[in-house]
């Protein structure tokens, strides 16, 4: 069978179990890239480690109330895999879609379960990667020629919560959406939510109706689409009994085309988008509401992520009274809420904190190449995918503008076309590096700030590796111009070192 392991004795005789490739996590990311092994690089002996019980990743661990995706399913389900849902769906949804992928490709035999990496280390001389992984019944060792890290890039354990005074003072409820409680009972309550993205949004007009009033409570605003969940195109084609294969691709096109042409308007037209963005929730609130306070933002769109809010129901949610909105600054917790800046207070039984969360570079694992601590911030990144000096080892980063999984498709394209490239080069080892015309280059943060620029980066770019100002040595974002790029990449640049 293709998934076996090949089975060797340590030096303390303990079993070892080898395979040609490890992917790193269960998730949307490492279930694409089990699907491209398959399919593309069929005989290969690979598996999949997951420190969870089931697949999932994100859309597992995030159990809170209205958890769905905040990009549409056409372009964050897999190109090889057509969506038949609505535009924004469920977490539910998400795993069935997953589910349907991991049966239909044969693909759970591969899948190993509750195996947390605790380290991974890179010996030179035996050209393999050692990894340590505690399983359900103990320490379980794995060597591998190759690592395709697609453990995400935050932390799922906890979620981030910045320290406010008199946290300890509060008599209610702190609750971090990434955690959520199952005993959680917000009937009757009085709810206030910290934060003003996607989760906020998803949250406040999904408990809305339960709570006894909830008040989204955030520093600055941010940019929102309102619109119905469907897709016109689509359905105009169902109706003409298009095969959902096709539909699934001309839609994907189109909302991709759309996408790229918004992203350049938001940077070469940012007043007029501005004006439609601001617009659109005008249209749920209507001339009285304070929308310059509460839903102007002070940046130009697409500096940070846009959330698509189906059918304008966090706006409804604050257009019925069920939910309101106070745009300020905490001072301090009290007993019985929130003393913000401005002097007003906030009432609370229940302080939902949804603040976003901490980045994880390579799932905290310990690496080490040849014996010394690897420090991924002081590499230099291939295309956002790859680190100088970090050898067999391809990451999967997703795209901030558009759907995750744009990228990790053409990432699981580049990772199978390495790897027969090595293999046909006789070559056992791939590395980058920096190349002669390379030497003058400027070397700066992964992201550019001025670009792009959420709470989650701008707290933890020191975590990232470093990026130079040539598009190969950065991640650029650019899904548009990377669909093309990526299938041409040459393998015999001078960027690659084989061995």
């Amino acid at each position: 069978m293709a998934e076996a392991a090949t089975l060797q004795k340590t030096a303390h005789g303990a079993a070892t179990q080898h395979f040609d490739v490890i992917i790193v996590g269960a998730g949307i990311s490492g279930i694409g890239g089990a699907y491209h092994l398959t399919t593309q690089r069929p005989g290969t002996r690979y598996c999949v480690l997951e420190a969870l019980d089931s697949f999932g990743g994100t859309w597992l661990t995030h159990t809170y109330p209205g958890i769905r995706s905040d990009s549409d399913l056409y372009t964050f389900g897999y190109r090889f895999k057509p969506w038949v849902g609505p535009p924004i769906a469920t977490a539910a949804e998400i795993l069935s879609y997953m589910g349907e992928v991991i049966e239909e490709n044969h693909l759970a035999q591969h899948i190993r379960y509750k195996r947390r990496i605790s380290a991974a280390r890179w010996s030179s001389k035996d050209r393999l990667w050692t990894l340590e992984v505690t399983g359900p019944d103990g320490v379980e060792t794995y060597t591998t020629n190759f690592l395709w890290m697609c453990q995400g890039y935050y932390r799922h354990s906890v979620g981030y919560t910045p320290e406010w005074p008199g946290m300890a003072d509060f008599d209610g409820r702190i609750v971090h959406p990434q955690t959520w409680p199952a005993d959680l009972d917000l009937r009757g309550k009085k709810v206030v939510v910290i934060g003003s993205g996607a989760t906020a949004a998803t949250l406040v007009p999904n408990i809305a109706g339960d709570c006894a009033h909830v008040t989204l409570l955030q520093r600055s605003p941010t940019y929102f689409v309102p619109g119905r969940n469907e897709n016109e195109l689509a359905n105009t084609l169902r109706q003409l009994q298009v095969d959902e294969a096709w539909i699934h691709e001309i839609v994907r096109r189109k909302v991709l085309f759309d996408q790229h042409e918004f992203t350049r308007r938001a940077i070469e037209e940012s007043d007029t988008v501005k004006a439609e963005l601001l617009e659109g929730v005008k249209m749920f609130l209507g001339e009285d509401f304070d929308i310059a306070k509460h839903f102007t933002p002070r940046y130009r769109p697409w500096r940070q992520r846009i959330a698509f809010v189906p059918d304008g129901d966090l706006f409804q949610g604050v257009a019925s009274g069920k939910a309101s909105v106070v745009t300020d600054e905490i001072e301090r917790f009290t007993k019985t809420g929130l003393l913000l800046k401005s002097g007003e207070t906030l009432d609370a039984d229940v302080i939902i904190t949804a603040t976003g969360f901490d980045l994880s570079v390579l799932g905290d694992i310990a690496f080490e190449i040849d014996g010394q601590p690897l420090d991924f911030a002081k590499t230099v990144t291939y295309r956002g995918m790859m680190f100088t000096g970090v050898p067999n080892l391809v990451w999967v980063f997703g795209y901030f503008r558009a759907s995750w999984t744009l990228r990790a498709d053409l990432i699981g394209d580049f990772v199978c076309r390495l790897l027969a490239h090595m293999e046909q080069k006789g070559k056992k080892q791939v590395e980058v590096a920096l190349r002669p015309e390379d030497k003058d280059m400027k070397i700066g943060s992964w992201i550019d700030p001025e670009d792009f620029n959420p709470g989650y980066l701008m707290r933890n770019m020191h975590l990232l590796p470093q990026a130079g100002d040539k598009p190969e040595w950065r991640h650029t974002q650019d899904y548009w111009t990377e669909k093309d790029l990526f299938p041409t990449i040459d393998l015999d640049d001078a960027a690659f070192r084989y061995s």
